[in-house]
């Protein structure tokens, strides 16, 4: 799976630096930014991800891994290193659970209706992140949800 370029790289980190001056509530329940501790180095990191599904009631927000099942922040969150999550105007410590696949089946196709006027985009975006042809179809979004698991963080508070 092909990783950002540093241009690319540059624009996905701007989202950041609203959260640094205290405007991340502006990204609504958009994106988060995580902040997760290295399984080995036991280095503080900071990773903005996109929010696929945003539940107000329990308070979670469902991620992907966009980069894959090895993806280092994933790996890091999976082995407790979930220290912090941001998002609109919530700070938390996260519950972290990966989705079954049922859910996140369901998760990724409430994300495409929500998105139905960008289909093409998205599709395109999860053919390229997912490494294969990605139609939106059911046997395409459960192999998607495979190759690219998604992760809950809830809110304790």
């Amino acid at each position: 799976m092909a990783r950002p370029g540093p241009i690319i790289g540059r624009v996905l980190r701007l989202p950041v630096a609203l959260y640094d001056i205290g405007a991340g509530g502006l990204l609504g329940h958009r994106f988060l930014l995580l902040t997760h501790r290295g399984r080995r180095s036991g280095r503080l990191y900071r990773t903005m991800l996109e929010v696929v599904h945003w539940d107000s009631a329990k308070r979670e927000a469902a991620v992907m891994s966009g980069f894959g099942p090895n993806a280092n922040w994933r790996l890091n969150v999976l082995a407790g290193g979930a220290v912090e999550v941001q998002i609109g105007g919530l700070r938390f410590t996260p519950a972290v659970r990966s989705l079954e696949r049922e859910e996140a089946m369901r998760v990724v196709e409430g994300y495409e209706h929500r998105n139905r006027f960008a289909g093409p985009v998205v599709r395109g975006v999860f053919s390229r992140l997912a490494g294969f042809r990605y139609d939106g179809s059911t046997e395409a979004r459960d192999r998607l949800v495979e190759t690219l698991p998604l992760l809950g963080f809830k809110s304790g508070s």
